[in-house]
């Protein structure tokens, strides 16, 4: 390398949040080199974010830090709805320790703490070098199709500036993002702001509350309250209309907003960490990547916290970009797979702020009027047969037909949906969590003996084959791990329903289902047919499923 030829790179990834440390890990996995840049040296050390789902949490897993996040994180008990007098409307218990992707349903953290063991375990992955103290000062789209993007950037010790050209650069760079303007995005609005206190506090005695998420459904002061870990808690306040964030922060008038929570504490107990004044968004941008540039994040979405998905929609984004890039990048697809990121996350981060905004406007919306109805509908709401498991179920919405999504057939798995993972046995027999069983790539499940069309279709896209025995049916075939039948394989079992096989991409959605044939008869021409189609994007060899 010259002083005129810049440093070239596969990936640059521009802000080590918990999206782009987590996209540069998966990324690393895959076997891509990547270069992340960072401002700040350090994971910032105040709370932000403080719960992630078990979908999210299984991210985590593919990262392959799920067991020491599951020592930082504390599962939620359920929800309380209570009225601006603190009388409990409706509670929604969780009365199961784990949910359908094996990690408990909902879990609390402190965001710094994520982050470090995320760095912690970046630093293990020689293909990863991250960067800090440096601010990236543009990113520019390159002038033709398959010319490298290039980045600038300034070390803050020694300001000198510099330029690298990347493969690809994923802006996880925040709200304003930087690479976002850059590449011409830009934001849409899908309903009004709102401004909100936020207060973090530790406190070494265990304050004498219920302990789940509290939503107090006052129209006048809507607030939140939840536990995050052993000695800290969260309050979240909905500011009046003109109300400065200043009139609350004084230390007499934030211990009146969080009284109802702390009778019998002393003050002198309750430490203030943080209080920030945050404006809740409802906002998409309209143009997720441009050639190789895509935003992951808040530079790509903003959303209420009202169904705790802010932070875990952005790993979602990773999770679900990761592997494309990675497929393209290693000369495994062609340039066409990347188009399927934006359409499909676009679809479902909107559909997810809309939820938010529909919930949110549920529990702490309208005027008084509104509040007397939900007074009247809710404790009958919550005493419906099924009311707690469908409330606080996951919001996370299936993918939509595409490019990489089947077309859904009666009875089998839905394509677009991720497939449940259950504790299955191992090769010793142990009891092992599915994904770790599935590997990296794409993954088949199957029940009955491939026919020579899935057989070539498994070897095109390097897929692993996992054969579930049912001792009610026949014997399946060979080519692949065996699982016999126990508690999971039976819970895979009866998921699979009709289906004698079913395709999972690397990030476990469902890309397409084989119905079961008759005893003695293959199963999979049906799934080789369908997928055939999409074999010049997913696999650079072109072969189309099922040839010869």
């Amino acid at each position: 390398m010259t002083a005129t030829t810049p440093e070239r790179v596969p990936v640059v990834v521009v802000g080590a949040g918990p999206t782009g440390l987590t996209a540069a890990t998966l990324l690393a996995r895959h076997g891509v080199p990547t270069l992340v840049l960072e401002r700040h040296r350090a994971p910032y050390p105040l709370p932000r974010a403080v719960h992630l789902d078990d979908e999210v949490h299984r991210i985590l897993q593919a990262v392959g830090i799920h067991e020491k996040f599951s020592e930082i994180t504390r599962p939620a008990r359920g929800m309380r709805l209570l009225d601006g007098s603190h009388r409990v409307l409706a509670e929604f218990l969780r009365d199961k320790p784990y949910g359908w992707h094996g990690f408990p349903q909902a879990n609390m953290f402190d965001q710094p703490e994520l982050e470090q063991l995320l760095r912690d375990n970046l630093a293990k992955h020689p293909l990863v070098t991250l960067r800090g103290g440096i601010e990236v000062t543009a990113v520019a789209p390159p002038p033709r199709s398959g010319a490298p993007v290039e980045v600038s950037f300034r070390d803050e010790d020694t300001g000198v500036a510099r330029t690298l050209l990347a493969d690809a650069v994923l802006g996880c760079d925040g709200a304003g993002s930087l690479a976002r303007a850059c590449i011409g995005s830009r934001m849409q609005d899908l309903a009004t702001d709102q401004q909100w206190l936020v207060v973090d506090i530790r406190c070494r005695l265990p304050l004498p509350a219920w302990d789940g998420v509290h939503q107090i459904c006052d129209p006048q002061r809507a607030a939140t309250y939840m536990r995050v870990g052993e000695d800290r808690y969260r309050w979240e306040f909905r500011l009046r209309t003109g109300e400065q964030p200043e009139e609350l922060t004084d230390r007499k008038r934030l211990l009146a907003l969080i009284a109802p929570w702390t009778p019998g504490i002393p003050e002198d107990e309750l430490h203030v960490l943080r209080t920030a004044s945050y404006t809740f968004r409802a906002q998409v941008a309209d143009r997720w990547h441009k050639g190789r540039i895509f935003l992951l994040g808040d530079a790509a979405h903003l959303t209420p916290p009202f169904i705790g998905q802010g932070m875990g929609a952005g790993m979602r984004d990773a999770h679900n970009l990761a592997w494309k890039l990675a497929r393209v990048l290693t000369g495994r697809a062609s340039e066409a797979l990347l188009d399927t990121y934006q359409a499909e996350r676009h679809r479902h981060a909107r559909q997810l702020i809309r939820t938010a905004v529909g919930v949110g406007a549920v529990m702490t919306g309208g005027g008084t009027g509104t509040a007397l109805a939900r007074k009247a509908i809710l404790p009958a709401v919550s005493r419906l047969p099924g009311a707690s498991e469908l409330v606080l179920s996951a919001v996370s919405p299936p993918l939509r037909p595409g490019p990489l999504v089947g077309s859904r057939r009666l009875g089998h798995p839905r394509p677009g949906t991720l497939c449940p993972q259950p504790l299955v046995p191992g090769p010793d027999g142990t009891p092992r969590l599915l994904d770790d069983l599935l590997g990296e790539g794409f993954a088949l499940l199957a029940t009955a003996p491939l026919s020579p069309a899935l057989h070539a279709l498994v070897r095109a896209l390097d897929a692993r084959v996992v054969h579930l025995h049912d001792p009610r049916r026949q014997q399946p075939g060979t080519g692949g791990a065996d699982l016999g039948a126990d508690p999971g394989t039976s819970a895979l079992l009866h998921w699979m329903g009709t289906a004698g096989a079913v395709l999972l991409r690397p990030d476990r959605v469902v890309l397409a289902t084989a119905a079961r044939p008759r005893p003695g008869r293959t199963c999979g021409d049906d799934l080789a047919a369908a997928v055939t189609a999409w074999a010049p994007m997913l696999c650079s060899r072109g072969r189309a499923a099922g040839a010869p």
